[in-house]
């Protein structure tokens, strides 16, 4: 009988209870090591796309026909070549951003209780037993007044209770530090939330630009890996180009990337609904407009000039004259001849004017000269030396003519356009980009700080605590501690 009781008591004993298993599926998504293994994660994917070149990116065919076979059949089936749209990776930031919400839910009580209920009264045991604690002996009346006083001068707060015959003083300084990681999980959240709304719903296009050239529809180029979709998007304004500017390192220099400090597109926006519109476009500095925002992209590094000086030589005798032509642009001289832009060669080859080149060995320049009889004439201006019986060399107009200098630019520059209708970049990076920088600021450099003093007689016993910055906290306990004694 007493073995059976032995068993029966045994079998009678309380299980411990395991969790719900859809408590244990929260508590794994909600989990901190969860989140960093997802952040790691779209920080290695977000490295390929670095690494390996984009189908949405200018140069993607060349890099694509330059992969191997296996190469190609790797990266193309893991989707390497498009990462930032692909399934896994906006998978892996919507598991992200649900890991952050249920985190913030999961944390944000406790948390708050630092803020709204924090420990004001504390026992002698459990002072001593903080990492920062004294007991020092301090004669006088008015303690309470002194320690409150003491507190305040080194930026904490003092709030008085009494207890038992004990008087309790707590202080505290950088309460809302507590709240500093969700501030960081908002900003994330809005940053997630702006890209997945620019990838959506904007899109990205390189158009090139000429001097004088308009455009009112952009060519998109898709690349499905070896094949190129091309689709036109209409623009609700005509974009005209009307100046290109390069600004070498050494002026004398050639045109390439290494000689280059920036690159200058100054556009004309004619929108039928807000009027004339110019802006500049240059290399560190983008234009917004409408939701479109203008970026530099790259060159068409074929010799051209922006600016040119020529000198005319009247055929009879007479000084010589100097006159500025832009590039498509017209000039007159002094007796009204009529001097217009045609073409610029940066190395004119006889019988081969068309052949494009980016080194500038033999300058020149096709203007149309049109007199005071309304006589036209087509002329040839070289900045080398012809021979005295050139035929090209020859009086034209009236005047013998010499390109005496140039300002180099390159044929046509690249254009980034960018397009979000939603405005989702102007919430990711302005909203949510300064608002991590601010969160992460507040949370690494200011901290919860909290400190007690329970006064008992002619002794006061001292304690206190941070979540952050050790050494610069126990560096100001022990001054508090100072100035008591």
């Amino acid at each position: 009988m007493e073995e059976a009781a032995k068993i029966v008591d045994t079998d009678s004993k309380p299980k411990t209870k395991s969790k719900p298993i859809f408590n244990r599926i929260l508590d794994f998504f909600s989990s901190v090591r969860f989140g960093v293994t997802l952040l790691v994660t779209l920080v290695v994917l977000s490295i390929v796309g670095m690494v390996v070149v984009q189908q949405n990116v200018s140069g993607f065919d060349g890099f694509f026909a330059g992969l191997t076979p296996a190469e190609k059949l790797v990266f193309g089936t893991l989707g390497f070549f498009d990462i930032y749209h692909s399934w896994y990776y906006n998978l892996l930031l919507l598991i992200l951003s649900l890991n952050i919400v249920l985190a913030s839910i999961d944390r944000i009580p406790t948390a708050w209780a630092f803020i709204s209920k924090p420990k004001i009264e504390a026992t002698r045991a459990w002072l001593l037993h903080q990492k920062q604690n004294a007991e020092v002996k301090i004669s006088g009346e008015d303690k309470t007044s002194k320690v409150s006083q003491i507190f305040k001068k080194n930026g904490f707060s003092a709030k008085v209770t009494e207890k038992n015959g004990r008087i309790h003083i707590f202080g505290e300084k950088g309460r809302w530090n507590r709240m500093g990681a969700y501030i960081v999980h908002v900003a994330l959240l809005m940053l997630f939330l702006g890209h997945f709304v620019a990838l959506q719903t904007g899109f990205d296009a390189d158009v090139q630009f000429e001097l004088g050239q308009k455009n009112n529809q952009i060519q998109i180029i898709q690349f499905n890996l070896d094949k190129q979709e091309r689709y036109s998007a209409q623009l609700p304004f005509t974009i005209t180009c009307t100046d290109i500017q390069q600004k070498l390192i050494d002026p004398r220099g050639s045109i390439e990337v290494n000689n280059t400090m920036d690159w200058r597109t100054q556009i004309k926006i004619d929108d039928p609904q807000y009027g004339e519109t110019i802006a500049d476009v240059s290399l560190n500095k983008p234009f917004s407009y409408r939701g479109y925002r203008f970026f530099q992209a790259s060159a068409i590094t074929v010799g051209a000039a922006r600016r040119m000086t020529l000198e005319f030589t009247p055929e009879n005798g007479g000084q010589p004259v100097k006159v500025e032509l832009a590039r498509n642009g017209e000039a007159a001289l002094p007796d009204g001849t009529k001097i217009k832009f045609e073409q610029f060669w940066s190395d004119f080859v006889a019988g081969q004017p068309e052949s494009p080149t980016n080194e500038y060995q033999n300058p020149a320049v096709k203007i149309k000269i049109l007199n005071s009889n309304n006589q036209s004439f087509d002329a040839y201006a070289f900045a080398n030396q012809l021979p005295g019986d050139a035929p090209i060399g020859k009086a034209v107009g009236g005047y013998k003519i010499k390109l005496v200098d140039y300002e180099k630019s390159p044929l046509a520059h690249v254009l980034s356009i960018k397009y979000d209708p939603y405005n989702g970049h102007f919430v990711a990076w302005y909203l949510g980009g300064f608002g991590l920088m601010f969160a992460l600021v507040f949370v690494f450099f200011i901290a919860h700080q909290r400190v007690w003093a329970l006064i008992d007689g002619d002794n006061v016993v001292l304690g206190g605590n941070t979540n952050r910055n050790h050494l610069a906290f126990e560096d100001k306990f022990k001054k508090l501690v100072s100035e008591l004694q």
